[in-house]
């Protein structure tokens, strides 16, 4: 009974970790995993599995700014299972990454982009203990193109990180909850007039859209997009839609 009332507060419970094939992954794409789950001290119902795809977001308060976890997709795995004490059950996992998981790796000095899955057990009349996978998530091919030809215009990436929200322009909405923003400043203050750019990407299965936010020395702050074809990514004619963009 003893053992059982601890299970009941995580003490000796049951416990579960998430074994990914790999954890380089691009936003969209496949992955594998086996969720093992290791019983405690005493026998357990687990009403299933779940597995959330995580990322921190920046959020605006009334006190000002702040950090936040936030799921961005939430996967349901198996059905109530009964595990023993100290038996191992191992589970085969496979989803596809949400299309708009923020980027990791790039090169911004403040990058803050971090990209997790969660695995949790719905454990009746306990704690749920869970188990983090830290993603290493890169750009697809039109990304990087894109942040390759700003740099060739002249800017310098300065910070990345993800906000709470949606993106909308004429043509497409993002429906994540969240968007990562990568500012740019340029080398020379004079470029095209422009003291600060921030692009946000909503990759589709086809193309991915982008979302640029201007701003100008005189003029404020205005709004721009392109769509980047997936099978027509060209790193010279994204550099003239960029600067016809900016002009």
């Amino acid at each position: 009974m003893f053992k059982k009332l601890l299970a009941s507060v995580g003490i000796g419970a049951a416990k579960v970790d998430t074994i990914l094939e790999t954890e380089h992954l691009h936003p969209g794409q496949k992955f594998q995993a086996q969720i093992v789950v290791v019983g405690g001290d005493v026998e357990q119902e687990i009403s299933g599995l779940e597995l959330a795809l995580m990322t921190k977001v920046k959020v605006e308060g009334d006190n000002g700014e702040y950090y936040a976890n936030q799921v961005i997709e939430k996967w349901r795995v198996g059905s109530q299972f009964t595990i023993a004490p100290g038996e191992k059950k191992v589970l085969p996992f496979e989803a596809r990454l949400h299309s708009e998981t923020p980027i990791t790796e790039i090169n911004a000095p403040y990058n803050h982009s971090y990209v997790w899955l969660e695995t949790g057990l719905d454990i009746d009349l306990a704690l749920d203990p869970s188990d983090k996978d830290l993603l290493h998530i890169y750009p697809n091919e039109a990304v990087k193109n894109c942040l390759m030809a700003m740099e060739k215009l002249g800017f310098r990436m300065i910070k990345a990180d993800v906000e709470r929200g949606y993106l909308k322009a004429s043509n497409f909405q993002s429906v994540s909850g969240c968007y990562q923003e990568i500012e740019y400043r340029p080398a020379n203050t004079s470029l095209f007039g422009l003291q600060e750019v921030e692009l946000s990407f909503v990759p589709e299965a086809h193309r991915t859209h982008v979302l640029i936010e201007l701003d100008r020395a005189f003029r404020g702050d205005g709004y721009v997009d392109l769509t980047i074809e997936h099978d027509h990514v060209n790193l010279s004619q994204l550099c003239d839609q960029l600067e016809r963009l900016f002009a």
